[in-house]
């Protein structure tokens, strides 16, 4: 019996909840993104950090993602978005809250500027919410337009909210 074939791009997308029970939501994220997206291969642990840009909300929960899809980036995008959307996610105010965000971080090594998407993340580099966890799975992934490893990147990054692991129920 042939095994199917591996999917021919990696991505690495970005997890955030802040509410409801927000654990429960990263771990059926990963479920639905395993239908409609591609193959998990990797997850980062779970972290707790402080509302990045619209302070005056609940914490976040955050986990990084590796993925392999033979989805193209919008399609991948549009993926995400229905995850979203299935879960919940109301776009009411810029960093608003919400009970789950998927944001694509890395695509292979494509740099793309178009209106719906921008790839590598934009602010990627200003994050520790999103490095902290991506350094979990791909320290050494160089990003592609920066031209620096997330381990770099991480080292000197201007954020200075908390991020610690998750140590409540998983």
């Amino acid at each position: 019996m042939k095994s199917a074939p591996a999917p021919a791009h990696t991505a690495y997308l970005l997890l955030g909840s802040n509410l409801g029970e927000r654990v429960v939501t990263l771990h059926r994220a990963l479920v639905a993104l395993a239908e409609c997206a591609g193959k998990i291969k990797t997850v980062s642990a779970v972290y707790e950090t402080a509302a990045w840009g619209n302070e005056g909300q609940p914490a976040f929960l955050n986990q990084a993602v590796q993925l392999g899809t033979d989805l193209n980036p919008q399609e991948l995008l549009r993926a995400c978005q229905q995850v979203e959307n299935d879960f919940g996610r109301e776009r009411l105010e810029p960093w608003g809250p919400r009970t789950l965000d998927v944001d694509i971080l890395f695509y292979d090594d494509l740099v793309l500027d178009s209106e719906q998407l921008t790839i590598p993340h934009p602010r990627l580099q200003e994050r520790m919410f999103a490095l902290v966890p991506l350094a979990d799975i791909a320290t050494t992934y160089v990003h592609p337009r920066l031209q620096r490893s997330v381990a770099d990147l991480l080292a000197d990054c201007p954020d200075k909210l908390p991020v610690e692991q998750w140590m409540g129920d998983l």
